[in-house]
């Protein structure tokens, strides 16, 4: 089985390119004649795996958003759901997207679907738009014929995930440009205003009030190793990236957002009801619970919740109740394990675990809210606070001229 490029154009004269897998370029040709298409060029791929695929096709079609997935999984449930079969669902979600990476990939998915290929198992080829969760999910919901429910199940899932980073990121536009804004009045203050003063209370020495002789430290600092610290920031920076790369790294970090006063407990209920609203979005499409446990945790964004969910796993799979042992794994909240155990006696996990993922997105929501009406007056208490303190060194010693003069 070899993969081949092609292009080739559409009944309406549109032209478009994808890939085949075929036994040769006859069956490769005769395969996208199937669906319509006349063949204008066709080449053999050295060995192109699904992966370089996906990277072909986000270079051709740019960047998918997440948004953009999510509206391609509503469409292909509500297609599946209405009965249509998965090839035909395919060709008219991949005709409907805005996106050409999505549409380029609709059309190679379509292609292997075609040739027998499962609709999970050709999304699977471009992991990056498409990660492990989401064709377990579906793959599930294939194996136990109920696709358009288990789509749906995870459009709804994708969908709240877009308006969840939408919130969050409206919250934080005003908070980082507040931030941004103190920041360069500090250093504006500190590096260009306050040299251009300090001459002028030179000949005072000595008799320099104590905040004047802090300001003009620190301001003399700034502007001695003003080049050493933009440096040592920079390396710093750098570190950092390539630390939190690493397993321990990602791992510390990851242990340090849930525990940041007032914003780490917000960060940590966001985690568990991802981790729930996978959790049961998977066990609701039919994925064995230890799977279903793994890819949960992996789907957290947590390393911690990882490790736990691997625990737990260990744990279930020696015949111990979910409940229990997540209860003795640590890290999963009281809420979660009280529902998760009363989801395991009345045999309705999933509807469980979506009403502790909808009770801690609420939470969420009034915990940003919170944090954010908190941070902004911080911020320009703050900023007050400094440029008072600025005002007040440059001032008390203008004042203590004028009692000498007097």
């Amino acid at each position: 089985m070899a993969t081949f490029a092609y292009t080739a154009l559409e009944p309406s004269g549109k032209k478009k390119t994808g890939y085949v897998d075929a036994s040769d370029k006859d069956a490769a040709i005769a395969s996208i004649a199937v669906t319509g298409r006349f063949v204008v060029e066709i080449r053999e791929q050295a060995a192109i795996s699904g992966k370089e695929a996906a990277q072909a096709s986000g270079k051709k079609g740019g960047k998918i958003s997440k948004s953009e997935i999510a509206m391609f999984t509503r469409r292909m449930a509500d297609l599946a759901s209405a009965g249509l079969p998965l090839d035909r669902v395919l060709q008219v979600v991949g005709e409907q997207s805005e996106s050409a990476g999505l549409t380029d990939i609709a059309e190679q998915a379509l292609n292997d679907v075609r040739t027998g290929m499962p609709v999970s198992a050709a999304l699977a080829k471009h992991p990056k738009q498409f990660p492990q969760v989401y064709t377990e999910t579906l793959r599930s919901g294939e194996a136990s014929g109920q696709f358009g429910q288990v789509a749906t199940r995870l459009a709804d899932f994708q969908e709240q995930e877009v308006a969840r980073r939408g919130q969050v990121v409206a919250a934080l536009i005003y908070p980082i440009l507040l931030t941004c804004t103190a920041i360069f009045v500090i250093i504006f203050l500190l590096t260009f205003v306050v040299p251009k003063l300090s001459g002028v209370f030179e000949g005072l020495g000595k008799d320099l009030p104590l905040p004047t002789v802090v300001l003009f430290t620190i301001t003399n600092f700034l502007t001695k190793f003003g080049v050493e610290i933009i440096v040592g920031l920079i390396a710093l920076f750098i570190f950092m990236r390539y630390y939190l790369k690493t397993e321990a790294g990602a791992m510390a970090k990851d242990k340090f957002m849930v525990r940041i006063p007032v914003i780490g407990p917000v960060i940590y209920k966001a985690v568990v009801a991802r981790f729930a609203r996978v959790l049961g979005t998977l066990v609701y499409g039919g994925v064995p619970i230890l799977d279903a446990l793994e890819l949960a945790g992996l789907a957290s964004g947590n390393r911690v919740f990882l490790e736990r969910s691997k625990v737990v796993g260990l744990e279930v799979r020696e015949g111990r109740p979910i409940a229990e042992a997540m209860r003795d794994a640590g890290e999963f909240p009281a809420v979660l394990t009280h529902m998760v155990a009363i989801g395991e006696e009345t045999g309705d996990l999933p509807k469980m675990l979506g009403r502790v993922s909808d009770s801690l997105d609420f939470e969420v929501e009034n915990g940003m809210r919170k944090v954010t009406s908190l941070v902004e007056p911080v911020i320009v208490l703050s900023m007050g606070i400094f440029v008072g303190f600025v005002v007040l060194s440059v001032l008390l010693p203008i004042f203590q001229a004028n009692e000498l003069v007097k």
